[in-house]
């Protein structure tokens, strides 16, 4: 199975941190953020797609030395980022397996919860969190799968904590048969093809006990002191 990496974004938010580096490459506990999304699909996937724009040039040297997952093809978003939903559709003719997993590339997620949701064949992985205003919530229906998101709801809408979307999917190859329109931000988002799959499959949704977004550079100091090895074991060491 393939994974795919999400890393073309400028990084504006981490500014200034980002204006000669890209933010995958950022270093959280003396690893590279790209290095954590790495080993939290190692074991998982067979192959890795990393979405790349902003200073390509870096992470490809980055994903040249690194010896986390050896299968890797690295893809441009052309001519210019649009989107999560176009990042995606940039992999489509890059793809070697009809399953695949995505996840943000400044985001950090359980290797377990990852495993659970390569199992099904479409699936939204969602974390509960108490400031859910500032992300979507993710609805559900009666048999307790993805009916669709409701995107940054104001406070008190929902009781805290929400389950929220944390932007790590498992989709397959069907889901390019949706074709979104832009937003209102004018960039087509991921979410609305899981949506549309939605209508025609059902979408599980995996509950996640750890999800870590790394936006700004607030957030990148908090997580220094956050215990990310419980949840992505760093790879083992061969005895000498």
């Amino acid at each position: 199975m393939d994974g795919v990496i999400l890393a073309g974004g400028a990084g504006t938010r981490m500014r200034p941190l980002t204006l000669k580096k890209p933010k995958p490459l950022l270093e959280l506990q003396d690893r590279p953020i790209l290095a954590w999304s790495l080993m939290s699909l190692s074991g998982i996937v067979d192959r890795v797609l990393v979405v790349v724009h902003y200073l390509k040039e870096q992470i490809a040297a980055y994903m040249a030395a690194q010896d986390i997952i050896a299968d890797y093809t690295l893809v441009e978003q052309r001519p210019e980022p649009l989107g999560t939903g176009h990042a995606l559709l940039c992999c489509r003719d890059h793809l070697a397996s009809a399953d695949f997993l995505v996840i943000n590339g400044d985001d950090l997620y359980p290797a377990a919860a990852l495993r659970e949701l390569s199992q099904h064949a479409f699936g939204i992985l969602s974390s509960r969190r108490d400031d859910y205003e500032r992300y979507g919530v993710v609805l559900r229906n009666k048999a307790g799968e993805f009916l669709r998101i409701d995107e940054k709801p104001p406070a008190g809408a929902y009781a805290a904590p929400a389950p929220c979307n944390s932007g790590a999917y498992k989709l397959t190859s069907a889901v390019f048969g949706y074709q979104p329109a832009k937003s209102a931000r004018g960039e087509f988002e991921i979410t609305d093809y899981v949506s549309g799959a939605a209508r025609d499959h059902a979408v599980a949704v995996v509950d996640s006990p750890f999800w870590l977004p790394i936006g700004d550079p607030a957030a990148l100091a908090a997580a220094q002191s956050v215990d990310v090895a419980r949840w992505i074991p760093p790879p083992q060491t061969p005895p000498p």
